[in-house]
């Protein structure tokens, strides 16, 4: 009998060692980006590829996103299989033409015939005094281009095998993550395994009220629910979409049915962002099943702050998804008989 090894792992080796993992299995996976070889610019992710691979597969580059993006993508044409990491993710706008007028559309261009199997891997900085130009969430940026997938994993499991799945992907996938997740730890299987692209999951089932989630949000969403099981009686079924391009929109729809109420929580501005697909996606296909009108929690629209004063003000956690439930219900006056401080 085979049994699977798993230990703890933080979410940054996890992707660390779905690189190793990759790069040893196939040759053509290569790294490529600014500051590969250093933690300052990527944390524990890129930790040994150098030693173990070489400066021929972990490529590090001046600071030129558009062109070494443009590189990653003819190396992608030519049968490679790259990955560009993008340390700051508002940097990768430098290089939306590689992007989204050449890797984006080839594969539909040709008829099929071309594919240009690259990761565009951007990381959010969020918080720490970084203010504007090095804090933006662009992840429905990306998820409006056709031709992109693009996933925002949030536990170490899911960093590692979608890291995988956008690797092995014959086509153009943008791997987004938070900086604020790499020291989250979690179990991790040791063997080479894929989480499917567009696929969600239950974090917690619930009855009362839908939260659907994504990134960071995910992980304050769990706490957020387990608080308000605990100290309210309320149940509420917490979505970690995994995937926003394409998105699970059956998960969704099957818990929508069972509660009729939606709250949804996203790590970027709330103007034209990706929960408002969600939400136009549910009053087009699922209004006869909501209860109450669809609430969502969003950054403001407003370039993020450099105080650290104006941060705990700016970003959201677990207390404003909780003032939002209790909101929400206490709107229906239903019977829970809320009476919170928080409110």
């Amino acid at each position: 009998m085979c049994s699977k090894k798993i230990r703890k792992l933080s979410y940054s080796l996890a992707i660390n060692e779905a690189l190793h993992q990759m790069m040893e299995k196939d040759s053509s996976v290569l790294l490529i980006g600014q500051g590969v070889k250093s933690p300052w610019y990527v944390g524990n992710t890129a930790r040994g590829l150098l030693d173990r691979f070489g400066p021929e597969r972990v490529i590090d580059t001046p600071v030129s996103e558009n062109a070494i993006t443009g590189v990653a993508v003819g190396a992608a044409i030519v049968g490679m299989r790259p990955i560009v990491v993008h340390p700051r993710m508002d940097f990768m706008l430098y290089a939306l033409d590689p992007i989204i007028n050449e890797a984006a559309n080839w594969h539909y261009m040709f008829g099929g015939k071309i594919n240009v199997p690259v990761v565009f891997w951007g990381i959010i900085n969020r918080g720490g005094e970084q203010a504007a130009q090095h804090s933006q969430a662009l992840h429905t940026f990306f998820a409006h281009v056709p031709g992109l997938k693009v996933v925002m994993p949030s536990t170490p499991y899911d960093a590692k095998g979608l890291m995988i799945s956008a690797i092995q992907d014959d086509n153009p996938v943008v791997f987004v993550d938070d900086r604020w997740l790499y020291r989250l730890e979690d179990d991790v299987p040791e063997e080479l395994y894929s989480v499917p692209i567009g696929k969600g999951i239950v974090r917690r089932e619930g009855k009362d009220i839908t939260l659907i989630a994504i990134s960071y949000m995910a992980v304050e969403a769990v706490k957020a629910a387990d608080f308000l099981k605990q100290e309210q009686g309320i149940s509420v079924e917490v979505i970690d979409l995994r995937t926003i391009k394409p998105f699970d929109k059956e998960l969704i729809f099957e818990s929508v049915r069972k509660t009729g109420r939606v709250i949804l929580a996203d790590v970027g501005w709330k103007m034209c962002g990706f929960m408002a697909e969600v939400a136009a996606t549910l009053v087009e296909e699922m209004f006869d099943c909501l209860k109450s009108p669809i609430k969502r929690i969003a950054l403001p629209n407003v370039p993020a702050p450099a105080s650290r004063a104006l941060e705990k003000h700016y970003y959201l956690n677990a207390e404003k998804i909780i003032k939002a439930v209790l909101e929400l219900l206490k709107g229906e006056e239903v019977m829970y008989g809320v009476q919170s401080a928080l409110l």
